[in-house]
């Protein structure tokens, strides 16, 4: 049986392996949701009744339901539907439908809080831009802006925040995350069984990663706070 000396550096480069998913995972989410989530709150702010409820439900079905459940049927539900597999089975495709349920639901999260940002905005100053002869469009990015991300920015690092840690949930359908990788070595992986401490060990990494977010965010408000809203 290999002592700790010997299997903390295995472990260590699977943990690192296991990381760079989870925060590859991350990214992608960022990338596709925060700007998925604005159209989004556009649409549930719309005044065409329709459109609005339409969105309003989707938006209530995917908060109100379990993120792992969301991740289980954009993986399997092709395959048990339509009989066809489209993601594969290999980690490229796992990560793809990873991808796409994080997307969807933490687009429905972030368009909530913009539109809370949005409509928060005193409607006295779109009047104010309509006197000086702007266009919506002006007066969205020349007035309202600004005030809309003072507003938007504590609630939005909560929940990036909280998908740091949400990016665990993947391994329900086999994505090799920081998770996964810490728990394989209490199935058993590169020669290394029974042991539970890799698996302890993984909340380093959101500890880490999440304390230099924290950071991060702090400082954005920091900037922030020359205009107050």
């Amino acid at each position: 049986m290999m002592s700790f000396s010997q299997q903390f550096p295995i472990v260590l480069n699977a943990l690192n392996v296991g990381f760079l998913q989870t925060l590859k995972l991350f990214i992608v989410t960022l990338l596709g949701a925060l700007p998925l989530g604005l159209i989004i709150s556009f649409g549930s702010m719309s005044k065409f009744k329709p459109l609005s409820k339409l969105v309003k439900t989707i938006v209530w079905i995917i908060r109100g339901s379990p993120l792992m459940i969301q991740l289980i049927i954009v993986f399997y539900m092709p395959g048990i539907v339509f009989g066809n597999p489209i993601w594969g089975g290999g980690e490229t495709g796992r990560f793809a439908a990873a991808a796409v349920a994080f997307i969807i639901n933490y687009a429905c999260y972030f368009s909530e809080i913009y539109r809370g940002g949005i409509e928060g905005v005193p409607y006295g100053q779109q009047e104010a831009g309509e006197v000086l002869g702007l266009t919506k469009s002006q007066i969205f990015f020349k007035i309202k802006l600004l005030q809309v991300i003072k507003r938007i920015v504590p609630p939005m690092s909560n929940e990036i925040i909280t998908l740091v840690k949400d990016t665990s949930l993947a391994r329900i359908i086999a994505l090799q995350e920081v998770i996964w990788a810490g728990e394989s070595f209490l199935k058993g992986s590169h020669g290394i069984a029974g042991q539970i401490w890799p698996l302890f060990f993984t909340a380093v990494y959101y500890l880490l990663f999440n304390g230099l977010l924290t950071i991060l965010f702090g400082k954005l408000e920091k900037k922030l706070d020359y205009y107050r809203g």
